[in-house]
Formats: structure tokens, sequence, C-alpha cells
């Protein structure tokens, strides 16, 4: 128990001080950026063309969890990705993109986590080139841009679909077979009725004729 008091106890609190600290700081590096928001919006729109083609660049050199971080805006993925956030911001700031340099310093003292404010609003801002970059793509092509949704629909419930489509195509191959079978039956000539031969009729009535000439015969009167 005194080893406890006197060792372990003090580093918890002292490392609870410290983060306690960390994050008093970083709240206070998040007022200050969210006062000079104005001045980083006015910037923005101010150079905003001359800015696209350089952000498109660092944009698609960037990793794929960077590519989600700026489209999404999560703040779980800051934490995550942390050295990629913070790389990505520095290449940012390197072209004078507004709030970037104040966003990476903060993200370099305190992490991006403590600072999500600051460096969510600089993915904002990246954000509304990406959104019309694949605007004109559709523009361009919107052929493709229909084929990219279907895939989109595909991934998300396709293999349900695919086993639908299958399964009804069996159906459809399976339908000719029992038409035809059918229809064979019903074009299938009857058999002709042979009727029965009267032979046995013919002989009863030759032998009737014949009774009937004997007894026609003996009731003749005998000639003289």
């Amino acid at each position: 128990m005194g080893y406890w008091k006197s060792k372990v106890l003090p580093k918890i609190k002292k490392a609870f001080e410290k983060n306690s600290t960390k994050k008093a700081a970083a709240a206070e590096a998040s007022k200050s950026f969210d006062d000079s928001k104005e001045v980083y919006n006015k910037t923005f729109e101010e150079n905003k063309t001359e800015l696209q083609t350089k952000v498109l660049e660092i944009y698609e050199a960037s990793s794929t969890e960077i590519k989600s971080l700026v489209k999404e805006r999560g703040e779980a993925g800051l934490k995550k990705h942390s050295t990629a956030v913070h790389k990505f911001l520095e290449e940012l700031a390197k072209i004078d993109f507004p709030g970037s340099k104040a966003a990476s310093e903060a993200s370099s003292k305190f992490g991006p986590a403590l600072v999500s404010g600051p460096v969510l609003f600089v993915f904002e801002k990246v954000s509304t080139f990406i959104v019309t970059e694949e605007k004109e793509k559709v523009e361009e092509d919107p052929v493709a841009a229909i084929k990219t949704e279907e895939e989109k629909e595909e991934t998300s419930g396709g293999v349900k679909e695919r086993e639908i489509v299958v399964e009804e195509e069996k159906k459809e191959e399976e339908k000719p077979a029992q038409v035809i079978e059918t229809t064979s039956e019903k074009n299938e000539p009857e058999a002709p009725k042979v009727e029965a031969e009267p032979a046995a009729k013919d002989q009863e009535d030759q032998k009737h004729a014949e009774t009937a000439a004997v007894v026609e015969k003996q009731a003749e009167p005998p000639k003289p």
C-alpha cells in the first residue's frame, strides 16, 4: 500500500494533470483559430481559382484514408490516422492554404484529435474543390458517372440482385422446354379410328339367306 501511494499514484496524478493541461491548451488553440475563421474564409474566396490546381495535386497524391477523411470529415479518423493527417496539413501549408499553417502547428503540438475543429475546417475547404471536380467529370462523361453509380449500388446489394437474376434466368430456360413438350403433345395426330370389319355380320346374313331359300324350296308344291 505504501508503494502504491509513494510511487504509482503520483505518476497517475502527474499524467492526469499533464493531459488536462494539454487539453486546455488545445482548446485555447482551437478558440484562437475560430477567431480567425473570418479571415481564412475571405482569403480562401479571394484565392480559390489559384489554389484549386495545387490543392487537387496534393489531394490526388494523398492516401485513401486522407481522401475519405476530407470527404466525410469524421473525428474518429483524425486520431487513427494522425500521422497522415499532419503530413497532409503540412503539404497544404506549403502552398499557403488558408488556415492550414495554424492547424498544422496545433496538430503538431496536441495531435489532430484534440484540435479537430481547425483540422476539419481546413478539410471542409479542401472538399469544395473535390466536389467541383467530381461534378465537372459527371458533366463531361455522364455515362461513366452512371456506370460508377451502378457499381456502387452493386457493391452494397449486388450479390442478392445477381442471385435473383440467375434464378430468373434458370426459370426462363426451363419454360421453353415445357412449352415445346406440351405443344408437341397437342400437335401429335390422333390415330385413325379403325372400324370393325363387317365379316362376321356378312356371314350371319348369308346364313339367314340360305335358310330362307331352303324353307321356300320346301314350301313349293311338287311338280306333276
